[in-house]
């Protein structure tokens, strides 16, 4: 006796419905099934119940998969823990040498402790790219974007260092570079396993280009007028890090080994060919 199976099928072609129902019926199940291709149809369905399998095309002109019901929450937090790395990036990138210059340092200090915090960098990121198979990716993007708050102090407060402000602002530095901004290592990664196969490419595109509007073009731009205020400034740097840190940890969840169980529980999409 065939056992039942209740089938909802997100697809637009006639030709690939059948097949995907003849595959199954194959395999020994009798199907019963419904067909939808667009995101409200779809939700509708989510929302009756009752299903023992989804199966979605994701190639579908009226059907937002990055955006679907299971799959929206995990593309926000990818959205936003990549915005929050990469706008402590472009910051340091775009507005560090002219930060430091506009709070009185020197053009060529500003240019040296800017070189600073992208050498350590290249320690940092090996580090992290270490850490993220031992401790997993949410904890240490954790790790990485809060830790820099030390480095952030000591460089928003070093112009009240007196003979010690050299020291302060090298420290400060080192520590942002080998913390905060060698994260992208981990959080390109993380980002691009919010995502199932079949929605892998345009998913971490998308991501990457939503998160530099933000990171490299609104936020220096918003940042631009205040460089010269030390406090406002890395402290804003700081802020932004600090919610990178805990979106994963509250929001997302562990990718190491799921690549592929990254919907809500129940929500097992799988792409039809």
């Amino acid at each position: 006796m065939s056992q039942p199976l209740n089938t909802l099928i997100v697809e637009d072609s006639a030709d690939d419905l059948l097949f995907v129902v003849r595959s199954l019926k194959q395999g020994g199940y009798a199907v019963n099934y419904q067909r939808v291709d667009t995101e409200a149809d779809f939700t509708a369905a989510l929302a009756e119940g009752g299903w023992d399998l989804i199966i979605a095309d994701y190639h579908l002109p009226r059907f937002s998969a990055l955006f679907a019901p299971g799959q929206l929450r995990w593309t926000v937090v990818g959205i936003l823990t990549s915005a929050s790395a990469g706008t402590a990036y472009y910051l340091s990138a775009i507005l560090l040498p002219k930060a430091l210059i506009e709070q009185g340092a020197a053009v060529t200090t500003g240019f040296a402790i800017t070189t600073i915090v992208f050498l350590s960098t290249i320690p940092g990121k090996a580090f992290n790219a270490l850490l993220m198979e031992r401790w997993g990716r949410r904890w240490s993007i954790a790790y990485a974007l809060s830790s820099a708050f030390p480095g952030l102090i000591l460089m928003a407060t070093a112009h009240l260092g007196g003979d010690y402000a050299g020291i302060m602002m090298t420290t400060g530095a080192i520590i942002l570079g080998f913390t905060a901004l060698s994260s992208f290592t981990i959080v390109r990664v993380y980002l691009s396993e919010q995502f199932p196969t079949a929605l892998r490419g345009r998913g971490n595109v998308f991501g990457e280009a939503f998160g530099r509007i933000f990171a490299g073009v609104l936020a220096p731009f918003l940042m631009e007028p205040h460089v010269g205020n030390a406090f406002a400034f890395f402290g804003t740097i700081t802020v932004v890090l600090l919610c990178g840190a805990f979106i994963p940890v509250l929001f997302g969840k562990e990718t190491v080994g799921q690549l592929e169980a990254v919907t809500e529980p129940g929500m097992a999409l799988q792409a039809a060919e």
